[in-house]
This record gives structure tokens, C-alpha cells and sequence, in this order.
């Protein structure tokens, strides 16, 4: 099992340890509840250093990752990140992941070269490298995999800037949601600023180097001690990231379920130019329609939805499957997500959480489940 930069940090606090992507990672602090509202109402700490992190450079850069992306990257530009997924060539996702424009960001490019950082999932890290290294052979492009060398927190909160400005001359009020910034954090050179996070609360994500990010945390907290600033675990990343209705890879989405089918057409640019795998079946899932989607529910009972239990209609037919699913500390109520056949997938829609022996009653409704506070 892998550790990560600040996996002795984690000891040292008495976090709760577990495996997560072949990484001893923390699973929470004190208790979810706890740390989900900190990053509500205040701001919280996520050590996210098992993410994989891959440099593409060259002078096809963006007209490769316009064929192995579903988005448009041709619209990106420097210091701009912008969320996609590598479709596979059977109508499924290989994986969802974040598109940096670094040229002219990083340090100085030669003309006509284009540079760009793919951030993706820990759980995907080599299938993804294998899956870009194959596409990319008829581009030219270089591709270096950064993983091991980087860093990566997130600090995440309606507080986050009070607790971060002075460790940067970065203006951070200026980053805009899903922008960057390169320079000096914390004491530390070539450190990317970033209004990005899986959470719905605002805040940023800092990648570093390894050797800096220990460094990084410890000024972080140290800044953030008058606010209230906490460590928080991988259980509530997923509690927060459920109550916006983003997707987990793995759950939600995977390398059978289609981009359009998971509500992600908005990342799925089908009028774009570049041929990408598989762009030919969504346009035909465009035009004739999914057979099903990824839709939100809400309980009207107090126990949780669990990945697997099968959704019924009403009258007791089957009519899908959950994907995720929790108690909301926000809502105090469990919420989940799920494929349902798309004649069920209506807000307002009643369905049956089938939970062993007992069917538990839940509505389809709009997510994010509560307001994002970006």
C-alpha cells in the first residue's frame, strides 16, 4: 500500500486509516458530520496527493487532447481548467478528469508549443496512461507522468481565502471558479494556485512538489488556527461531493455507463470538429434519447441508500440501481443517486429502494441536492 507526502501527518492527528486506490489514506478525524460542516461553514484540509497528475506538451497537444477528450479544449485558454472525461470506444468512460492550459503559465514555451496538465483518478492512474500513450502515437507529443513527483491539498470553505491570502502575493479574491495561478505559496516557488475542488463550498487546490507539500500543510494550518481550520477525511470528500451530485468514478460512472446517460452532455462537445471515441454513438444517444439516466433521490425513511441496491418502480418492476448514496449532514436526511430507466427519471418521480427485505420510498429530484456556495 502506497503513503502519500503527508501520510505521517495523518498518524500524528490519530486519523482513522484506510485503503483507498492502493493508498493508506485518511477516512476522517474526529467524525464525518464533523468535517463535512467545517468545510460548510468554515474551512477543512483534504490531503488529495494520491490524485495522478500528467504533463501532455508538444505542437499537436491540443489537437490530440481533442480526440481523446469529450470536451473542447480548443476553448481553454491559459490558466484555465476545464472538466472532461476519456470516453472509451464502446460508448463508456475510461475516465473523468481535469484539463490545465499551463502555456505561458509555466515557465517560458517554445513557439507553437502548447502544454497542458491532466489531472486524474488514483484508481485510474495507469489505465489512463496506458489508454493516452496509445492514442497519442499518431500526435506529436510528449507525455511525462508527474504522479510520484506531486503534491496536491485541498483547502476547501467558505473561509478559504481569510485562511490562505497571506501565504501567497497572489491576489486570490481574483481567481475565477475553474482558474489558476502559478507562483509562490507558502514559502515555496512554481506552486499552482487553483479555484477548483470536489466539494460545492469554494476554495482551492494546491499542487507542489512533494518535498514542499508537508511544508505547505503545516503554514496552511498554522494561518487557518483562528478560523477553525480541520483536517478532513476521504468520508466526508464523498458525503460533500454526494450532496452536489457530482459523480464518483467507480460508482457513478465507469467504463460502461455513457457521459450522456450520467447528465455529463455539458462536457460532451459533439459539435466540435476532432473525432473522439465513440463521439458517433452519442450523437446517436443525442438523437434518439437514453434508455437511462443518473438521477437524485431523497428518503422519506432514515435509512441509507447503498451501492448496488436495486430501484423498483411503484408497482414493484425493476427499473434500476444505486450508484451512491448517504445521510446528508447538510439536509439530515439520506440522499442518493442512481440509474433508473428514463421514464422514471422526472423530478417528482416516486420510486423503491429495494434494501434486503424492506423497500424503502424515495423521490426523484433535481441535484445538487443543496446550493453550491461557489
Amino acid at each position: 500500500m502506497k503513503s502519500t507526502p503527508l501520510t505521517e501527518k495523518h498518524l500524528a492527528l490519530g486519523a482513522k486509516m484506510a485503503e483507498f486506490a492502493g493508498y493508506n489514506m485518511p477516512i476522517s478525524y474526529t467524525s464525518i458530520t464533523d468535517e463535512h460542516q467545517a468545510v460548510r461553514t468554515g474551512v477543512g484540509v483534504f490531503d488529495v496527493s494520491h490524485m495522478g497528475e500528467f504533463i501532455v506538451k508538444g505542437k499537436e497537444a491540443t489537437a490530440f487532447l481533442q480526440s481523446a477528450t469529450s470536451n473542447d479544449v480548443s476553448k481553454l485558454n491559459p490558466g484555465e481548467v476545464q472538466y472532461s472525461c476519456l470516453p472509451n470506444k464502446k460508448g463508456g468512460i475510461v475516465d473523468d478528469l481535469l484539463v490545465y492550459r499551463l502555456d505561458d503559465v509555466a515557465e517560458m514555451t517554445e513557439a507553437g508549443v502548447q502544454t497542458y496538465m491532466l489531472v486524474v483518478n488514483a484508481s485510474n492512474e495507469t489505465k489512463d496512461w496506458r489508454w493516452l500513450k496509445r492514442l497519442s502515437r499518431e500526435f506529436d507529443v510528449k507525455m511525462q507522468n508527474i504522479s510520484s513527483k506531486t503534491g496536491l491539498i485541498a483547502i476547501q470553505g467558505p473561509k478559504a481565502v481569510e485562511a490562505l491570502q497571506k501565504l501567497t502575493d497572489i491576489d486570490l479574491k481574483s481567481i475565477q471558479y475553474y482558474n489558476f495561478r502559478r507562483g509562490r505559496f507558502a514559502g515555496c516557488n512554481n506552486v499552482i494556485v487553483s479555484a477548483t475542488g470536489y466539494t460545492g463550498s469554494g476554495g482551492f487546490e494546491i499542487y507542489a512538489r512533494n518535498r514542499d507539500i508537508a511544508k505547505i500543510w503545516d503554514k496552511v494550518f498554522k494561518n487557518g488556527a483562528k478560523l477553525g481550520i480541520k483536517p478532513v477525511g476521504l468520508g466526508a470528500r464523498d458525503t460533500l461531493r454526494l450532496e452536489m451530485g457530482y459523480c464518483l468514478y467507480g460508482n457513478d460512472i465507469d467504463d460502461k455507463t455513457s457521459p450522456l446517460e450520467a447528465g455529463l452532455g455539458w462536457i460532451t462537445k459533439l459539435k466540435k470538429a476532432a473525432v473522439f471515441p465513440s463521439k458517433e454513438r452519442f450523437e446517436k444517444q443525442k438523437t434518439d434519447g437514453v434508455k437511462r439516466k443518473l438521477v437524485g433521490f431523497m428518503l422519506s425513511d432514515r435509512r441509507v441508500p447503498r451501492h448496488h441496491y436495486e430501484i423498483e418502480s411503484r408497482r414493484g418492476a425493476k427499473i434500476g440501481v444505486v450508484t451512491s448514496g448517504t445521510h446528508s449532514p447538510t439536509l439530515d436526511q439520506p440522499i442518493g443517486m442512481g440509474y433508473v430507466k428514463a421514464k422514471f427519471a422526472e423530478p417528482g418521480t416516486k420510486i423503491m429502494i429495494v434494501a434486503g427485505a424492506k423497500k424503502l420510498e424515495a423521490t426523484v429530484v433535481k441535484v445538487p441536492f443543496v446550493e453550491p456556495g461557489v
